[in-house]
């Protein structure tokens, strides 16, 4: 395929999580992009229900080890890899931080509540990767982002990081999901804030006004990206018809016989 190297960015993959919709998808669309002729790596959080011994997951020393400052705080950066088991040439790097990931679940605790700095985990995932990303010195040509926790890599890209090699040149795909949590939920107060990072200003955020729902930040991603990708059947038409009047490119509800070869087209189309 004409993309060489794919950079899929998911909240959850399998066999490291319990399957659901973005697991699976992720995981199945990763294989197949790889088998299809691209260079395919892959970065997720490394959640608390992600057992390092069971899943042989190893520190990256030369990524590891910085520090990344979000709202004054300074949250050290882990990364670890290991690779899927059905397709060794494709390697899952993990990002960790005992604050954000460590014995915690993903969205929600085990009652059913949203953990209080899902903003600051989103930010310090986003950050992590890209940080990452720049250190291997691998430049993708398309990222393909799943899920909220991801929802702030297609701002970085195209402001913080817009002049960083590794991504000057990138597509930037994001893949909207039937969510766990209400779309309508707010996110902690002070959010727009502690986005900004080295010279972003507050003109990236035209529109988006506190509280800031899980919504507007779907909205972000989309107006971010070059691409959307309908993940469900319970997307909120508002959110597709938002990425069409912006005029991005939009793949549809695709069954799942037909979803890899879309998918993989459409990247082709970017």
């Amino acid at each position: 395929m004409k993309a060489k190297r794919i950079l899929f960015i998911t909240q959850e993959i399998t066999p490291f999580v319990p399957e659901a919709t973005i697991s699976q998808t992720s995981r199945s669309l990763a294989q197949a992009t790889q088998e299809s002729g691209a260079e395919v790596r892959i970065f997720t959080p490394k959640w608390g229900i992600i057992n390092i011994r069971r899943n042989q997951l190893h520190e990256v020393i030369r990524l590891s080890g910085m520090n990344l400052i979000i709202d004054d705080t300074d949250h050290p950066l882990i990364i670890r890899v290991a690779s899927l088991q059905s397709a060794r040439s494709i390697q899952v790097y993990f990002i960790e931080n005992d604050d954000y990931f460590q014995n915690r679940l993903m969205t929600c605790d085990e009652q059913g509540v949203e953990y209080p700095d899902n903003d600051e985990r989103a930010i310090f995932f986003a950050r992590g990767v890209l940080e990452a990303v720049k250190k291997q010195s691998w430049c993708p040509d398309i990222l393909h982002c799943h899920g909220w926790i991801s929802a702030l890599v297609p701002l970085y890209i195209k402001s913080a990081y817009k002049e960083e090699p590794s991504f000057r040149d990138s597509k930037i795909v994001f893949s909207l999901y039937d969510d766990e949590h209400n779309i309508k939920d707010p996110l902690p107060a002070g959010f727009l804030k502690k986005i900004l990072h080295k010279d972003m200003t507050m003109e990236l955020l035209d529109g988006m006004t506190e509280p800031t729902t899980y919504e507007d930040l779907a909205k972000l991603a989309i107006r971010y990206s070059d691409g959307v990708i309908e993940n469900g059947n319970n997307i909120p038409t508002s959110l597709i018809e938002y990425a069409q009047s912006l005029g991005k490119k939009v793949l549809t509800r695709q069954s799942a016989e037909e979803y890899n070869n879309a998918c993989i087209e459409f990247f082709e189309n970017l």
